[in-house]
């Protein structure tokens, strides 16, 4: 009996056949069984997004739909950026934090003519969607469509040009704004976001749509990339991954997410927690840092100033285009600060490394 309770099926996304017949490694993630890379490799998928264009599926993400005549107010004081800027037809980067400060999930909040759209991470699915209800007020319909969408991101310097051929849809509107169009004659949501640092779009669809869609592109030869390619590419960015960069332990402040947190708009849930620590200044900060001698971090290496332990890392790669160690980490102040030498711990060594402004790769397509 408790083997079987224990015995919870991996899910597959809609394109699962697809990455079989395209030689994907799968493995699993946040409950699904996911690409990691294919057989050209890590480096070909993350140049391929960096230079030309790539496609990832990202099926797995969650997505909630929020309406009824208390949505706003309700998304005002559950999430900590300002949703009254939001106008339809705009997205909006944000989180959800505990009444401590700690961070729920980091999302996307879509407004839309009839409500609001909201994606979170594949992984907190069921606790965002309870935390939501818990708070939820009689005026507001919440509900989990998350098995109602598959979701890809096309993301690189071409990905423009090659969506065009698709869709009549204006693919020059601007960043985090989207629009319901018709891609291959299938009706989705064409959405101007991404988490590459690439100019890129992410289209939400039913099953049928996107499989459609992915197969027209992979034929013409679009290369698919999988997660681990994808790590890379937002770890280059200095884009939170939730689980290694943020999570309940960490707050928006010391994440570097003080743009996105509205602190003197409404009340939402953890804002005078947020407000204190501001005041008082946090203890630590989430910082960039490139390698100054040979070695890959990783998470949980711990970092050290003078032999004295001021930090930890919290990602760590190796930049397939600096060719050099990078890493995420917090580190307590007042060894934040950039230009501050420090030393990561690689097993029994010590390698020197500095601290450094982000993003990494300063130069993208991103505002093409």
């Amino acid at each position: 009996m408790t083997e079987e309770i224990l015995d919870i099926p991996i899910k597959e996304t809609a394109l699962y056949n697809s990455h079989v017949q395209l030689g994907a490694k799968l493995v699993p993630f946040a409950g699904y069984n996911m690409p990691v890379s294919y057989p050209n490799g890590i480096q070909s998928e993350y140049f391929t997004v960096r230079d030309e264009v790539g496609i990832f599926d990202v099926s797995h993400m969650g997505e909630f739909t929020i309406d009824g005549s208390g949505s706003e107010a309700f998304l005002q004081k559950m999430t900590i950026n300002d949703v009254e800027k939001l106008q339809i037809g705009e997205a909006q980067y944000s989180a959800l934090c505990y009444p401590n400060g700690g961070i729920v999930d980091d999302l996307i909040l879509y407004r839309k003519s009839g409500g609001y759209f909201m994606v979170v991470n594949a992984s907190n699915i069921e606790k965002d969607f309870n935390w939501l209800s818990e708070h939820k007020t009689e005026d507001v319909n919440l509900k989990n469509v998350s098995d109602d969408y598959s979701l890809f991101a096309l993301q690189g310097p071409k990905s423009r040009d090659i969506l065009s051929t698709y869709t009549h849809a204006n693919l020059k509107m601007p960043f985090y704004t989207f629009e319901d169009a018709l891609v291959c004659g299938y009706p989705v949501m064409v959405s101007r976001t991404g988490y590459t640092g690439e100019l890129g779009f992410e289209i939400y669809g039913d099953a049928n749509s996107l499989v459609y869609i992915w197969d027209e592109l992979i034929n013409l030869g679009v290369k698919p990339a999988g997660l681990a390619a994808r790590d890379i590419l937002r770890m280059e960015m200095k884009y939170c991954l939730y689980g290694n960069d943020i999570d309940k332990t960490t707050n928006p402040i010391e994440a570097g997410l003080s743009w996105i947190t509205a602190l003197s708009e409404d009340d939402f849930i953890g804002k005078d927690a947020l407000l204190e620590i501001k005041k008082n200044g946090s203890t630590r900060q989430l910082i960039s840092f490139a390698m100054e001698e040979r070695g890959i971090p990783r998470q949980g290496y711990e970092i050290f100033v003078d032999s004295q332990k001021v930090g930890i890392v919290t990602s760590g790669t190796q930049s397939p285009k600096l060719k050099i160690g990078i890493g995420l980490a917090y580190v307590n102040k007042p060894f934040h600060k950039t230009g501050q030498n420090i030393s990561i711990q690689v097993r029994n060594k010590f390698i020197s490394a500095k601290i450094i402004k982000p993003p990494f790769i300063k130069e993208t397509s991103l505002h093409y």
